[in-house]
């Protein structure tokens, strides 16, 4: 049996400055985040959002404002938010050209997001958007074949009827179980494990899958 919730993303967040020089650091944060949870196909559209969110806090609300990232799973949805504490600067979705030089930032978020808005809350101001994710539940992992096939050869290893996430200990010592016995088959026929390893290395770096 498949489990449904075999990717644990807990919710998470961090506290900064709305300064340009912080964007920069805010779009590898969200890259290494995305890819730690398996969806790295989000990241160009995930770091599009946080980039104008943010711009949009520093441009309207000014810039040190004390400002908070956040990122969760809103059922398959991934649901960025970005709070600062003005309650009266509100994101507008404007018609700007394609060249001009402002008033594009929320566009660019509607363009790449399934849906965005405004909560206002007691202290601060929350925009948010959310980005589909294309998986089948919400502790699910992105459909591809390759992946389907390995799951089912983890559970040989995590034995029958083990009810284990996928990131958990178990199930990662499962993976490494599972490789150093394909090493083991390469060098029984012959094969440098090395180089299988080094190859199967390549090919996976060569389709950007990495987490």
């Amino acid at each position: 049996m498949i489990q449904q919730n075999c990717v644990f993303r807990k919710p998470w967040g961090l506290a900064f400055m709305a300064e340009p020089s912080e964007v920069a650091g805010l779009r590898r944060v969200m890259r290494l985040h995305l890819r730690y949870w398996g969806l790295h196909h989000l990241v160009d559209a995930a770091q599009t959002c946080v980039t104008e969110l943010v711009a949009n806090v520093i441009a309207h609300v000014g810039p040190g404002t004390p400002t908070e990232l956040a990122l969760s799973m809103n059922g398959t949805y991934l649901r960025i938010e970005v709070q600062d504490p003005d309650l009266r600067a509100l994101p507008t979705l404007l018609d700007a050209a394609a060249d001009a030089e402002s008033g594009r930032g929320m566009k660019l978020v509607d363009a790449v997001a399934h849906s965005w808005g405004v909560l206002l809350k007691a202290e601060r101001k929350v925009v948010w958007c959310e980005l589909a994710t294309g998986l089948r539940f919400p502790g699910g992992h992105v459909t591809d074949d390759r992946v389907d096939r390995t799951e089912a050869l983890l559970r040989l290893y995590r034995g029958a009827g083990e009810a284990t996430r996928a990131n958990s200990q178990l199930g990662k010592t499962a993976a490494v179980a599972m490789v150093a016995d394909l090493l083991r088959w390469a060098c029984a026929h012959g094969y440098d494990p090395d180089e299988v390893l080094d190859s199967a290395q390549g090919s996976f770096e060569a389709e950007e899958l990495t987490c």
